[in-house]
């Protein structure tokens, strides 16, 4: 290791971690004044999540200065692994939203009302889960604690991982049905398929990030991705904040914009977070 009493096996970029911390607080910026502006309140945990991904790259900052202080280490660590997990609950409900909007709640194989519950409840789980494995590490003291905590984690991801391609699946095939039928259902002026696509390219960025992440658990203290930095910019922080980027599109009280006053309070409902049955 670089130093006997460090937490990381190399000396922690500042420059690194600045140039991410510039990133994510523009990109968070953003995000606020896109929610202010269309009132699109499930979108919140994209801000919450960037969030994590600024204080957590501060904590990375730190480590140089500090690489045998605990604190700032899992400050970093749990930040920047249960960051992507707030963009996915918002991920999940906004798939619920493009199928009320689209009109065509039948062709999905899960209630969107259902959807919401079945999907965010997951992520709250693995949330947790990733959480108390973050906590196991931070206090371990023996290796034995050590490899209880990195299993715990592990297990999260993989069950986020899981979570995300039923997710998928459910997507998918409310596409396939759109594509077949949509033009004898649906509102035709609302462009779904734009919005479908944004919601595909994001969720395979945030599941190679979380395969990056199993791996990384996997290999152990031991392995490649663990004993350098540039893995954790090339395969995380940078796929997320392109998907915080892509998702700057996705305050969707835009599409309302096109309809008379009448005809938008049906799309409304892409934004208000009480959505009927």
């Amino acid at each position: 290791m670089a130093d006997d009493k460090s937490y990381y096996d190399y000396t922690p970029s500042v420059a690194a971690a600045a140039i991410f911390i510039i990133i994510f607080l523009i990109l968070v910026v953003i995000h606020i004044l896109r929610l202010i502006k269309t009132r699109t309140w499930f979108c919140i945990p994209f801000i919450i999540g960037g969030l994590f991904e600024v204080f957590g790259y501060v904590g990375r900052a730190l480590g140089k200065s500090k690489p045998s202080t605990l604190g700032p280490y899992i400050m970093q660590a749990l930040l920047i692994l249960l960051a992507p997990i707030l963009f996915a609950a918002s991920i999940y409900m906004f798939l619920g939203r493009i199928i009320r909007a689209a009109g065509t709640t039948s062709y999905s194989i899960v209630r969107p009302t259902w959807l919401t519950k079945i999907f965010v409840g997951g992520d709250i789980l693995c949330f947790l889960v990733q959480a108390a494995g973050g906590g196991i590490l931070s206090g371990a003291d023996t290796k034995k604690s050590q490899d209880l905590g990195k299993g715990v984690i592990l297990a999260g991801l993989c069950l986020q991982m899981v979570i995300f391609a039923f997710f998928l699946v459910v997507a998918a095939i409310w596409h396939i049905r759109m594509n077949k039928n949509g033009n004898k259902a649906g509102d035709q002026r609302f462009d779904w398929s734009k919005f479908l696509k944004m919601l595909y390219i994001v969720s395979i960025i945030i599941t190679i990030r979380n395969l990056f992440r199993v791996i990384e658990y996997a290999m152990g203290e031991e392995g490649y991705l663990l004993a350098n930095e540039w893995p954790i910019y090339v395969f995380d922080a940078a796929l997320m904040a392109i998907v915080l980027s892509i998702c700057c599109f996705w305050y969707v009280g835009d599409v309302t914009k096109q309809f008379s006053h009448e005809d938008s309070d049906r799309y409304e409902m892409m934004t208000d977070p009480r959505l009927p049955r």
